[in-house]
């Protein structure tokens, strides 16, 4: 039973994720530069908000409950803002990054364009966030216990791999929103894509009633891959071609770089 919810809360919180990869970025050695270097920035800014983390933990009354629920919700804002601050200079080294490859190349176009560089620097922001989320969820199923014996839920290790899913392909729409208002300067777009990002992170307070927190933020997620789809320049129509397979162009790995 227990290797079963291993590898059933593994595939569910990855499977998607695993399959993008290796579908659109795994054949092109530059895609895959950008995802580790995105998933790079997303750690480092992990390690700073865990370094402001544990000290102002260490100079708090522990004895407090109220002052100790005040530090997790400041951790959770400060994490998310440092996620997206970095974010955006990960942007901005990209814009720098693929001007010079433009030079080195000697060609008119760009190696690879910004709304690939949007959805694979998202994705690397997904996997790193998603394997920190879960991992050691997933340790604890192989067990030994029993989840619920105290009369706790028992949705635990189900509800954390559909929230590490969730969280993976909303840092991937993030992204690809993020990287088009930024190159638009629309600052309204920017900042709905921030309040959105501590939505769900805040939303996880509802736990264990998992519900509270589930289905807001796959609602959520919905609305944003809507966003996301039509500012990589989708369409209803050529979303109709690419569902009948007719359109050989519209998926990333054969998509060129504008």
């Amino acid at each position: 039973m227990t290797a079963s919810v291993f590898f059933g809360c593994t595939f569910i919180a990855f499977g998607p994720a695993i399959a993008l990869f290796l579908f659109t970025i795994a054949r092109d050695p530059l895609r895959v530069i950008f995802l580790i270097a995105g998933a790079f920035f997303w750690l480092v800014s992990l390690l700073l908000s865990s370094l402001v983390w544990f000290v102002t933990v260490q100079m708090s009354n522990r004895e407090s409950a109220a002052q100790q629920k005040g530090l997790l919700i400041f951790g959770v804002v400060l994490s998310v803002l440092l996620q997206e601050a970095f974010r955006f200079g990960y942007y901005k080294l990209l814009k720098k990054a693929n001007e010079g490859l433009l030079v080195l190349s000697q060609e008119e176009t760009m190696p690879i364009s910004i709304r690939q560089l949007a959805y694979v620097s998202g994705l690397g922001f997904g996997f790193m966030s998603g394997a920190f989320s879960v991992v050691n969820i997933l340790a604890d199923s192989v067990g030994p216990g029993t989840v619920g014996i105290h009369g706790d839920s028992q949705h635990y290790f189900i509800s954390s791999a559909f929230m590490t899913l969730a969280m993976i392909l909303l840092h991937t729409f993030w992204g690809v929103v993020f990287f088009e208002a930024c190159e638009k300067e629309r600052w309204g777009s920017l900042a709905a894509v921030v309040l959105s990002h501590l939505l769900v992170s805040c939303l996880t307070f509802a736990n264990p009633h998992y519900e509270g927190s589930l289905i807001p933020t796959y609602i959520i997620l919905s609305l944003m891959a809507t966003w996301a789809f039509f500012c990589a320049g989708g369409s209803l129509r050529n979303l109709k071609l690419c569902l009948t397979c007719k359109d050989k162009d519209f998926l990333l790995a054969n998509h060129r770089p504008r």
